[in-house]
C-alpha cells in the first residue's frame, strides 16, 4: 500500500485494486488539504465569516460539486442557518445580506458564474471555492478557497491521477464540513442543541 505521504500520485496511478485506489485518494486528498491549510488560511475564514454573519445562505454548483455543496447545505441547516440550494423550487430570490456559496474547479461554468454574478447584482455575496484564482468566479467572489486539484476537462494526471474533478469535489466536502464545523464550535450549541433540525419526513 503506498504511503500517505508520497510526493507523486503517478506512481499509484495505474493500481487496479480498491485498496491501493484508496490509498490514492487519500494521499491526493491529504495533499491537497494541507496545501489548502498551509497556503490561505485566510481564505477559509474569510468564507466562514461571510457565511456566519449572512441573513440566508444559498449554494449552487454543478454535477458532483454540487452534490458535495448539498451536503453543506445539510449541515448548514443543522447549525441553525436558514439555507437554499439554488434551483430547487422553493428557493427565494437572493438579496442584500445574503451569501451565494459556490463550487467551480475551472471557475468558469457559465451557470455558476452567472449566477455569482446576479447575486452580486442583486447585492448579496459570493464565496467560492475553486482551483483558479484568475478565474471568472474568482473575480467576482468576495471571499476564495483555491483547492490545487485538477479541473474537470484536465486529463493530463499531473495534477490529479484521479478521473476528471473527482480530487476537487473531494476536498469540496472536506472544505464543507470543516466549515460548519469551525462555526459549530463558535455558535455554543450542543450535539444535542441540533438535532431536533434533523430530518423527520426521511
Amino acid at each position: 500500500m503506498p504511503d500517505a505521504d508520497t510526493d507523486s500520485a503517478a506512481s499509484s496511478a495505474t493500481a487496479s485494486s480498491p485498496a491501493d485506489a484508496l490509498a490514492l485518494v487519500r494521499t491526493e486528498v491529504d495533499r491537497a488539504v494541507r496545501a489548502v491549510v498551509e497556503t490561505d488560511p485566510a481564505g477559509l475564514d474569510a468564507v466562514a465569516d461571510l457565511v456566519s454573519g449572512a441573513e440566508r445562505v444559498f449554494v449552487h454548483g454543478a454535477g458532483r460539486s454540487g452534490l458535495a455543496l448539498r451536503m453543506t447545505a445539510m449541515r448548514l441547516m443543522h447549525l441553525g442557518l436558514t439555507v437554499h440550494v439554488v434551483g430547487e423550487v422553493t428557493s427565494p430570490a437572493i438579496g442584500e445580506g445574503d451569501v451565494l456559496l459556490t463550487a467551480s474547479g475551472s471557475g468558469t461554468t457559465s451557470g455558476i458564474v452567472g449566477a455569482a454574478q446576479s447575486a452580486v447584482d442583486a447585492g448579496a455575496r459570493v464565496a467560492a471555492v475553486t482551483t483558479a484564482a484568475d478565474s471568472p468566479l474568482a473575480e467576482v467572489a468576495t471571499a476564495v478557497v483555491l483547492v490545487p486539484a485538477a479541473e474537470k476537462l484536465d486529463r493530463s494526471g499531473s495534477a490529479s491521477a484521479q478521473y476528471a474533478g473527482g480530487l476537487f469535489e473531494q476536498v469540496v466536502v472536506l472544505v464543507g464540513d470543516a466549515l460548519f464545523h469551525a462555526l459549530w464550535q463558535r455558535s455554543g450549541q450542543s450535539a444535542d442543541d441540533m438535532w431536533p433540525r434533523h430530518a423527520n419526513l426521511e
